[in-house]
């Protein structure tokens, strides 16, 4: 670009005089702007040229320039480090860079993701320990006074029974079922304060808030996440596709080293091609359907999609009924084995009903990708719907919900079962999260490494039909997403819980690399969406949403145990915030903050975000008017003289404020 505003090269033409007025023009836009220099989309040599165009020799910044610029480039500095911060301070790089490598970054998404959840969860118990086990350690509150005087009346026994101990006197069995761990910071009981007006710090509000301080950030992290990788198809617009050409010149991952990636890739561009050319099929044959066939074409889906439904309910209400058969026979000599049968029978249905959706799903004669899009769909339906209805089915057990007994009536909640009730809640959780981890690795280690050897030592139709295991990324996912909607549930009742789910992605990102290198095969049916971070992040947000629903309720509806914890006192934990605000704040600050939680600033509140929404709302339909404004500019410019649409582009672009300043890094054309 300097060479090219400066001088003319030897034996060249001279440059049209458009040429050189816009050159001119650029020059002064350059000169006159205040965009840091880093930023301009030029080579290393015009940048410094453009740095002496704004500061000419001789001439001396003043004090408050030279202040401004450090003061940027401290940032720049700190922003950098928060990058690398937010992407694990390099955890990880080498063996993502050889995923990536061998397999694309379709693959590599999955691992990438598990690093992401590893922070988010490291992030947790950084929270955790620092508002409440460290002010706990520190502090070494009193005595928590005394509690509430129940006597329990339950019918037909005169003491209260001991539910749930285990007939076992095995270490081992009590791991697995987190009775080790109940007289621990684990789990919600061995959590205890003094009363609120005996000290400076409440770890009631403090364990009271943090769950749902946590909450709120990773809610911030998934949607930062999701917005940095939304479809480019949204901005484009749904009837947009990239054409074969785009796909033929730009297909390739200049990422990939070895021969055997090579062949994989080339494998993976074929079915590109050949699933754009079955869309274009299905879509051709769609056009000339008739009335009858689509007809027919209505009712195989609607008699598809019943009867995938009619399986969901059946397996939500199989969890239903396990999880209440479990927590009904705690007495049985079989306790060890119902112990786990709510997480076996989850775990059973995950696993055949992806298997049962695909073959349905194929009835209806869908193109691929769609065909794909609607199975993961009835997979996340299944997924979410099965940890809710265990949520909802333990609620009923411990919490009397829908039901009608002398102790739920008396104290909010099954007492006469669940003297702790918090602590029941929590070792299902933690069982439900250990049990993922162990079918993870027995899935890894007994069906996965075996079915490899088996291929590699027989030879004949049926091994090589059977061959590999095909590592499916959006499959993972969901299981990986499954095992973190659990942790969030369990913030309340088992706190340190992301510790142990941290643990358990961090074994995991190692597994699943072994079963990935040495055990399974790239999937030769590339699914668009497995390398979208959008896919990933959204069934992440409905996993927290699942988990902040229940969370929420307890919180400022249900009675809280009177044996134990930390709110024995309160008829729900939510009432120790008016209590401490009653007791720390003055008269004044109190009626601010009763007016803010109060109808009468909730009203305007509202209207003003409904304002803000439809500002925001008529700013993106403005912007997609403008995309496709853009799209037809580019196509007409095409036809028109290169030098006057340029003109038009860079005239357009200083009236509406952008920065046009790419284009001016080539010579006009002829």
């Amino acid at each position: 670009m300097q060479r090219q505003w400066s001088l003319q090269a030897p034996g060249e033409p001279e440059a049209e005089p458009g040429g050189e007025e816009l050159c001119e023009q650029e020059m002064e836009r350059l000169c006159l702007s205040q965009q840091p220099v880093r930023v301009l989309p030029y080579a290393m040599v015009d940048k410094r040229f453009i740095r002496q165009l704004r500061e000419p020799e001789g001439v001396k910044t003043s004090c408050w320039q030279q202040w401004r610029r450090r003061r940027q480039t401290v940032g720049r500095r700190l922003g950098e480090a928060a990058r690398r911060l937010t992407r694990g301070c390099g955890l990880w790089e080498g063996a993502l860079y050889e995923i990536g490598g061998l397999f694309g970054t379709g693959i590599q998404s999955y691992f990438t993701f598990l690093r992401f959840l590893l922070l988010l969860n490291l992030l947790t118990l950084l929270l955790t320990s620092g508002f409440i086990l460290l002010p706990l350690v520190w502090l070494r509150p009193p005595d928590p006074g005394p509690a509430l005087n129940f006597t329990l009346q339950c019918p037909g026994s005169g003491h209260l029974p001991q539910p749930g101990v285990s007939k076992f006197n095995n270490l081992l069995w009590n791991v697995f079922t987190g009775r080790a761990f109940n007289n621990t910071y684990l789990f919600y009981g061995a959590y205890q304060a003094g009363p609120e007006s005996s000290s400076t710090y409440s770890i009631r509000l403090a364990y009271l808030l943090s769950p749902l301080a946590c909450l709120l950030l990773c809610f911030c992290g998934i949607l930062q996440r999701m917005v940095k990788g939304l479809p480019q198809k949204m901005f484009l617009g749904q009837d947009y596709r990239s054409p074969l050409s785009a796909k033929v010149f730009s297909s390739w991952d200049f990422c990939i080293r070895g021969q055997e990636a090579a062949t994989i890739k080339r494998h993976e561009i074929s079915n590109e091609f050949k699933m754009e050319l079955e869309e274009g099929r299905h879509l051709l044959l769609l056009q000339q359907q008739t009335r009858a066939q689509r007809a027919c074409h209505l009712l195989t889906y609607l008699r598809v999609n019943i009867l995938i439904g009619l399986l969901v309910v059946g397996a939500i209400s199989a969890i239903f009924w396990a999880t209440k058969y479990s927590q009904d026979n705690k007495e049985e000599s079989l306790f060890l084995l119902l112990q786990y049968l709510p997480p076996g029978v989850i775990a059973l249905v995950n696993f055949l009903g992806p298997l049962l959706f695909v073959f349905l799903v194929q009835l209806e004669n869908y193109p691929p990708n769609t065909e794909v899009n609607l199975t993961l769909i009835w997979c996340v339906v299944l997924k979410l719907a099965s940890l809710g209805m265990f949520s909802f089915s333990l609620g009923q057990t411990v919490l009397c919900i829908g039901r009608n007994k002398t102790s739920c009536e008396s104290y909010g909640y099954n007492a006469c079962d669940y003297q702790c009730w918090e602590n029941s809640v929590g070792e299902e959780l933690y069982k439900l999260s250990i049990f993922n981890f162990l079918l993870t690795v027995a899935f890894a280690f007994l069906v996965s490494l075996p079915r490899r050897m088996l291929v590699e030592r027989f030879s004949g139709r049926f091994w090589a039909w059977l061959d590999r295991e095909e590592f499916l990324v959006p499959k993972n996912v969901l299981d990986i997403v499954e095992g973190q909607t659990v942790t969030w549930m369990g913030l309340f009742y088992c706190p340190l819980l992301p510790l142990l789910n941290s643990v358990f992605i961090f074994l995991t990102f190692y597994i699943k690399k072994y079963t990935l290198l040495r055990n399974s095969r790239a999937s030769p049916r590339r699914f668009r969406a497995s390398s979208s971070i959008f896919f990933f992040q959204l069934v992440l947000l409905l996993g927290l949403l699942l988990a902040a629903v229940p969370l929420g309720y307890v919180v400022s509806s249900i009675r809280s145990s009177w044996d134990c914890g930390l709110f024995t006192n309160y008829l729900a934990p939510w009432q120790v915030v008016p209590e401490l605000v009653a007791l720390w704040l003055p008269p004044p600050s109190q009626r601010i903050l009763y007016y803010l939680g109060s109808h009468a600033f909730s009203f305007p509140l509202l209207i003003l975000l409904s304002l803000v929404l439809t500002v925001c709302i008529s700013q993106s339909q403005a912007s997609s008017r403008a995309i496709r404004r853009l799209r037809k500019q580019l196509v007409w410019g095409l036809s028109e003289p290169f030098p006057a649409a340029l003109r038009a582009s860079i005239a357009e672009g200083r009236e509406s404020g952008r920065d046009m300043g790419w284009t001016m890094s080539r010579r006009p054309l002829d």
